[in-house]
Order: C-alpha cells, then structure tokens, then sequence
C-alpha cells in the first residue's frame, strides 16, 4: 500500500532528509587519499546523533554500521572497513537519518582526487540521470516514466543501470511502496503505481560503466560488478507536490 504524506508531515520528513543531506555533504569534505571508510563511517554516526537523529542503517536487517561506502566495483552496500582510499578510486556514499518519526535518504559518488575520464563521465551521467528521474515524478505520471528517463539518459551514454536493486517509497519506514525500477521491463507490462500528490519517494539510480549484472560478496552485503567495471550511485529523497517534484535531500532548498 503507497501511503500518501501530508503536507505536514513532509515538513517533517524535510527534517529528517536535511540531516542527511549536511551529513553527506561534511563527509565529502573529508574524502581524500589516505582516509578509511571506516573513518567516514564513525563520523556519520557522530554527526547524525549530535543532531539528535539516529543512523536508519545501522543495524537495519543486520546491517552493520551507519553509512555505506562503495568503491570503485563496488555498488552499493559497501562495509566500512580499515581500507584506505587512493588517488584516482571513486566512492559511493549512502545514508540514511531517522528523526521525529520520519527517515531521509539520500547517496551520491565522488573522486578520490584525480580520476579517469570514464569515472568522471560515469559520476556526471548518474548524477544527471537522478535528476531525469526527479523530474518525471509529477502528477499524472506513473513510475514508469522515472524508470523511463533514467534508462534513457544513462544508455544514450553507453553506460547500464543496475536491475538487481531499487528505488523505493519512503516515509515513517525506511522502505515504503512503490518499487522504482531504473529500467523498463522487455514485458512493458503495466505501468506501475500513478504518482500523486503526497508520495515520497527515494530515487536512486545505479549506474555500471560494463555489463548491468552485479555479484554479493561473501560478507552478504557488498554487490559488486560481475566485470569489475566501476559503478556510481546518487539518491535523493524525493516529495511529489502540486508544484511539481520537490527533493528534499538538496541543501538548496
């Protein structure tokens, strides 16, 4: 069942995603050469507590700590780890805040200084492939539209979207109604929920420069490419309102 917010209690939910998005945004700061995911990791926590929220991921089915932190190869569902970062690695940051009885989520990847010119087409691609998908989320559309867009835009630039893993409804649980696919099924049957008024919605695209197809590494959590291409992924927190769609994980707003 999709379960539409009021407007107050997207103010609400606004709250719980800004947290997120200034978490996200003074952990960027501090990627560099040389600095562990584990390090990223504990500061998240820090950050999010001294906020008054909680991490929504850590211990979330088992999940071990507050941020995810993928590299490189690496989808999504990375675990921190004493691993160091290096010149010219790509990192994906995921995280999610509880706080006032609402979650925020929200993802972005960034470089490690200097990168190739495959993972900084890669980031640009992903980053804007997010943004096709935030925009078809109005009124009257349905969630194959953002499906749609964000297919479209990443394979017109010869990149795949990940099929193993969704975008999904958020709000007063982490992980709601509707389902949000990056890609169109071949069956094209249905046209999954109609957006309305009201939804909330965590868009994610994840983006491979290879092949689509993804492994789960031993630790039951890390996805990986199956060709050991890289992989980007960005997120934001997404209310769909008579104005259009409003992302409520963009500290610009």
């Amino acid at each position: 069942m999709i379960v539409l917010k009021s407007q107050d209690e997207i103010e609400r939910m606004a709250e719980a995603c800004r947290i997120a998005a200034e978490a996200l945004e003074e952990i960027r700061k501090m990627i560099a050469p040389g600095i562990t995911t584990m390090e990223l990791d504990k500061f998240a926590e820090s950050f999010i507590v001294s906020r008054s929220a909680a991490p929504a991921f850590k211990g979330y089915r088992g999940y071990p700590a507050s941020l995810c932190t993928s590299v490189n190869e690496q989808v999504v569902h990375g675990i921190p780890s004493m691993t160091r970062l290096k010149p010219g690695d790509i990192v994906s940051l995921d995280l999610g805040v509880y706080y006032r009885g609402f979650y925020g989520d929200t993802a972005a990847t960034f470089p490690v200084g200097y990168v190739s010119n495959t993972a900084k087409k890669l980031i640009a691609v992903t980053a804007e492939a997010l943004n096709a998908g935030i925009e078809s989320a109005v009124i009257g559309n349905y969630v194959f539209d953002i499906s749609s867009a964000v297919q479209k835009y990443v394979e017109e630039n010869r990149f795949s979207v990940v099929k193993n893993f969704v975008g999904h409804g958020i709000g007063r649980e982490l992980h709601e109604e509707p389902q949000i696919p990056n890609f169109v099924p071949n069956s094209r049957e249905g046209m999954g929920a109609a957006i309305m008024e009201g939804m909330t919605l965590a868009i994610e695209p994840m983006v491979n420069a290879g092949t689509w197809e993804v492994s789960i590494l031993d630790d039951g959590w890390t996805a990986v490419t199956k060709d050991g291409s890289l992989s980007a992924h960005f997120e934001h927190t997404v209310a769909v309102t008579k104005n259009g769609p409003k992302a409520l994980t963009k500290l610009d707003l």
